[in-house]
């Protein structure tokens, strides 16, 4: 990018770097001491390096699909169910609020929050445990969607602290920034209670359902769950200069977790979707693979499909048959 003359510019990265050294916790990472990225480019001169990966995921394809990719249900007939861009979007907002209390770095955090799940296939849950099935068939190592939205990132060529938070954001490595480890645990708050309020919605469960002990500490409603989880992680977070949540309050959201895999993600009232989505995630594998499609390409162009996409594909495989 050619740079842009004005007194502005020229001030910017002093300006920034002023700001965070005032603002910033001595925890957080600086937005100029970054590690770099994968290729090297010239930087923007009026935004930072983290402020340019958000704009990059914001403007990118596999973001804008994430619309049409729900959590749970594949492509429900109600205007109000998540998606993986509403959960992305709400991920975000709640992870900025905790990076912002405890003095970290906002747009690491955002851009991060953005892309955590760029890489997801259709139809949710199910739809991942698909394609890792599929895949684990032909030999392969399986399917995860961290590793593909990392895989994403390093494409779109983001800082090396923006992809490790995407590739951390599940799975056993932990990430390597505090801001990392803050959309790793929101990841988790955010899901489990907009499932739940999903799953009502789509009368799998009623709120009578719930465990009336872990609504005891967490609250009764989705926003009141969201509002302890989030003061508790910012308060225990501070105490421990790490990212952490405290005992009774972490316990009693891995127990609604347990409880949502239970009663909605592995239920059998679950199973036809689950059912659909293994079906048509293995005739769409099963078509490209008997065409000689290369496999890496195959995963790609699954993994990057909507729910609705997905099944017209599966469709007119069908049709040519």
């Amino acid at each position: 990018m050619p740079h842009l003359a004005g007194s502005v510019a020229d001030a910017f990265v002093s300006r920034m770097r002023e700001r965070e050294e005032a603002d910033l916790s001595p925890l957080a990472v600086r937005s100029y001491e970054t590690r770099g990225r994968g290729r090297d480019e010239d930087e923007c001169s009026i935004r930072t390096p983290f402020q340019r990966d958000r704009d990059r995921i914001l403007h990118s394809k596999p973001f804008r699909r994430l619309k049409g990719k729900t959590q749970v249900f594949i492509d429900p007939a109600g205007d109000h169910y998540r998606t993986r861009m509403t959960h992305t979007l709400e991920t975000t907002g709640i992870a900025r609020v905790v990076a912002r209390a405890l003095g970290l770095n906002e747009d690491l955090t955002e851009a991060i929050g953005l892309g955590h799940d760029l890489g997801h296939p259709p139809f949710g849950h199910a739809g991942e445990a698909a394609l890792d099935e599929v895949l684990r068939e032909q030999g392969a190592d399986g399917f995860r969607h961290n590793e593909r939205s990392a895989a994403i990132a390093r494409r779109l060529n983001l800082t090396h602290e923006v992809v490790d938070g995407i590739l951390t954001h599940t799975g056993d490595v932990d990430p390597g920034t505090l801001e990392g480890k803050i959309v790793r645990i929101v990841d988790r708050v955010a899901y489990i209670n907009h499932d739940i309020d999903d799953a009502i919605r789509y009368g799998i469960l009623a709120q009578a359902d719930l465990p009336a002990g872990l609504l005891d500490v967490l609250g009764p409603s989705g926003s009141k769950r969201i509002d302890t989880l989030v003061h508790d992680l910012v308060e225990s977070s501070a105490a421990a200069g790490d990212i952490v949540q405290s005992e009774e309050i972490g316990s009693a959201m891995l127990a609604l977790r347990a409880f949502m895999f239970d009663r909605v993600y592995l239920a059998p009232v679950t199973r036809p979707e689950h059912e659909r989505a293994h079906r048509t995630i293995r005739r769409i594998h099963g078509h490209l693979a008997g065409r000689g499609d290369p496999p890496q390409e195959i995963v790609e162009f699954i993994a990057g499909m909507t729910d609705r996409f997905a099944l017209s594909y599966a469709e007119r495989i069908d049709a040519k048959a």
